[in-house]
């Protein structure tokens, strides 16, 4: 048997003999059972400005060291250059070596970012005395095994990238990183069975990146509603980093970008349509019941009035069939339901809003036709025949409105998205929600806000993220601008919205002088005061002599 792997001077073969000094078997021991003192002593990294050189580790590094060895769950949100990927590259060193039969799987974002981490470990391995190594049976670019039984693979982070597999620890990298629709894919197919063992672990590390999967995990665990153990770590803990080291970071990047990649805010693109600091303070709650993609905050409660807004998907593992109830009795409005899932077929879908809607009082539902939708909105009138439909017409220059819909054959069952209302609702919402005029408790909700984002003169979702529920935000933000949904609901919004900030309106113009003549002036006739009488200037008479 070749005591090299393939000729690799580095690496030892598979079944290679090695005659162990007394000395050695007390350091092999010593190193099995403390990693810090393995990875201070034999590992061995790269850095920028001196190449290969030992890894001494930082305070904090130790204190990670010791998390991921006792503890099976670990989430790390730590500042960018700050070795988070190195320490638990170089603690896998350890575990493979000093254990047998165990299966590792690093996942990021990326394929390629993957392998690349794959390559650090096999660096650090490969500087390891031989007496040290465990023979190497496979070694490629895309994962390796031991003679001891080890494995270790690099791949993706996605649904499929560990199925069927057999895992003792999982290394996340850059999690928040890793779009959305991919993160709750994964969590919800693979991760079940990977934590179902008794010692298998899974180590989450990244920098923030706006409110995802990542910060569900790190919140749930900083308030102890998940197993996860939370490591934090500042900027000025890297040696190295002061003030001045700040300053000149913001001078040469940005203060929004200093926030999000060295201090570690959860605040998503400053180019979102509600404000990110607002986001930041949107409380969230768990919903009082769950089943099958629908979240329900509130049971109906007698004579209230709800609002059920509708966006349709094909149900091909795409975007979201979705809708929102919203109870419209009183403002705030509130949202008291939510449903997404992205299987269900237009068939089905139907019957599902239907019952919903029957259950919230038989709910105004308001239906975005475009595309599958409009069959979505013929099964609920003309198969169910649900008689709270809410219809539009087109109106010329006022553009779509919702209307009666009887004689006309320009009447559409629901909503059809145009440029027109995608910008009246798109502006409604913002000052509803920043107005706190619209409760919105949904973690769902909220995090598609935060990917939803500017883009060109319109807004939308951004790369590898879904805005099918903010969309029914949107639509039920333009249906409070329409006079059905006024005379329903016998509560202007513009109004309430207007009235909450006129004193702060006032205050800002009162350097201009204005006066007070007495006539108040009325939204609907500039020109007739609140008793009805016409004002008009004085003409004065011409002066013949």
């Amino acid at each position: 048997m070749a005591d090299t792997y393939k000729g690799n001077p580095n690496l030892k073969g598979a079944g290679a003999e090695i005659n162990f000094t007394e000395e050695q078997v007390k350091e092999f021991i010593k190193c099995s059972k403390n990693p810090g003192y393995f990875i201070e002593n034999y590992v061995k990294i790269v850095s920028i400005d001196h190449g290969l050189i030992p890894f001494k580790l930082y305070p904090f590094q130790k204190e990670m060291i010791g998390t991921f060895h006792n503890n099976r769950f670990t989430i790390c949100k730590l500042p960018r250059q700050s070795g988070k990927s190195t320490v638990l590259l170089a603690y896998l060193v350890h575990y493979l070596i000093f254990n047998e039969t165990i299966s590792v799987a690093i996942l990021a974002n990326k394929a390629q970012t993957a392998r690349d981490l794959l390559g650090r470990f096999q660096l650090a391995y490969e500087h390891l005395p031989e007496w040290m190594q465990q023979g190497v049976i496979n070694w490629n670019k895309g994962s390796l095994e031991l003679e001891n039984g080890s494995k270790i693979l690099a791949s993706s982070t996605s649904a499929s990238a560990v199925r069927g597999g057999s895992y003792n620890l999982i290394f996340l990298d850059e999690f928040a990183f890793v779009p959305s629709n991919i993160a709750e894919q994964f969590f919800s197919s693979v991760y079940p069975t990977i934590s179902a063992g008794q010692t298998s672990k899974v180590v989450i590390v990244s920098t923030p990146h706006g409110m995802n999967m990542f910060y569900k995990l790190w919140q749930d665990a900083v308030n102890e509603k998940n197993d996860f153990v939370p490591i934090e770590v500042s900027w000025d803990e890297v040696p190295g980093r002061d003030d001045a080291w700040k300053e000149q970071t913001i001078k040469n990047t940005s203060e929004q970008q200093f926030l999000q990649e060295f201090e570690c805010s959860f605040l998503g693109s400053i180019d979102t349509l509600i404000s990110p600091t607002k986001l930041q303070v949107i409380p969230t709650m768990d919903p009082i019941e769950s089943n099958g993609g629908l979240d329900i905050y509130e049971k109906p409660i007698k004579d209230n009035q709800y609002c059920i807004t509708v966006d349709v998907a094909r149900g091909v593992h795409g975007d979201y069939s979705a809708f929102v109830v919203l109870d419209i009795t009183t403002i705030p409005y509130k949202v008291v339901a939510k449903y997404r899932n992205n299987e269900i077929k237009p068939l089905a879908f139907p019957e599902l809003v239907h019952t919903v809607a029957k259950n919230y009082n038989t709910a105004q539902v308001l239906v975005e036709v475009n595309d599958v939708g409009g069959q979505i909105a013929d099964a609920l009138h003309y198969d169910l025949e649900y008689e709270n439909l809410i219809m539009t017409q087109m109106r010329g220059r006022l553009g779509q409105v919702v209307g009666s819909g009887f004689g006309d054959k320009a009447t559409e069952l629901g909503v059809r998205t145009t440029k027109a209302v995608k910008k009246i609702g798109c502006s409604n919402l913002k000052q509803m929600i920043e107005g706190d005029k619209l409760i919105i408790n949904d973690f769902d909700i909220i995090v598609e806000l935060s990917n939803f984002v500017s883009k060109g003169t319109s807004f939308e979702a951004e790369d590898g993220a879904t805005d099918d529920m903010v969309m029914c935000l949107v639509f039920f933000a333009w249906l409070t601008n329409q006079n059905y949904f006024k005379e329903l609901t016998s509560d202007d919004i513009r109004k309430r919205l207007y009235q909450s900030q006129q004193k702060m309106i006032e205050e800002d113009m009162s350097p201009f002088g204005f006066i007070d003549d007495g006539i108040t002036m009325t939204e609907e006739a500039p020109f007739v005061d609140v008793d009805g009488d016409f004002w008009h200037p004085v003409q004065k008479a011409p002066d013949y002599w």
